[in-house]
């Protein structure tokens, strides 16, 4: 995040580099799977495919689902880590389930991801408060509540802003965090097939 131009705190600026070296040197991990899944909509389809995650000791790192332009379709995004030989068996077990119509490894593509978080911070009025305003505007966050004894953040955008915010934010005292999970969607126009 650029902070060229800006006029923040030197608190804020300090607290930025410091997070920039821990994200740099921050270790890599198992690669992550991003997994765009079309079901039919109707009652209980969550439920069996969660249920073959959990049955085969797969852990979700994150999970939306929402309805789709047709209404008789949902899509459900499922973020978890893993190797070929994880994503080549996730994939043969969801395609097993009737429900499913279609299931995309997208994090093989070019993507774009985003996730939701609002985050309850306790903080009286004061220079904690134009930190915090200062921190949601570097990270193109905005402050959605303000009351006499904290505020709440709202801030979209990729998994790492998401947790390089939270980790700049902590000190200050978090009080209540949550987030919607990832959605992602390939970029461009790659070609569809016509549901029926």
């Amino acid at each position: 995040y650029s902070l060229k131009g800006a006029k923040y705190s030197s608190r804020i600026t300090e607290r930025l580099r410091d997070h920039a070296l821990f994200i740099a040197f921050a270790p890599a991990d198992k690669p992550t799977i991003a997994l765009a899944v079309l079901v039919e909509n109707e009652p209980g389809v969550l439920a069996r495919v969660i249920g073959l995650f959990s049955g085969r000791g797969y852990n979700i790192d994150s999970l939306a689902v929402g309805e789709t332009e047709d209404r008789n379709f949902s899509r459900m995004t499922f973020v978890l880590r893993g190797d070929d030989r994880v994503l080549d068996q996730v994939r043969r077990q969801l395609e097993k389930i009737v429900t499913v119509v279609r299931v995309d490894d997208i994090s093989s593509r070019n993507y774009i991801e985003r996730d939701l978080m609002l985050i309850k911070v306790c903080v009286p009025i004061g220079t904690a408060r134009t930190e915090i305003k200062e921190l949601a505007e570097i990270f193109r966050g905005r402050i959605v509540d303000v009351a006499t004894d904290g505020v709440i953040v709202e801030i979209s955008g990729t998994e790492k802003k998401i947790e390089g915010f939270i980790e700049l934010i902590r000190p200050l005292g978090i009080v209540e965090l949550v987030r919607t999970g990832r959605i992602a969607m390939v970029r461009g126009n790659p070609p569809t097939r016509e549901l029926t």
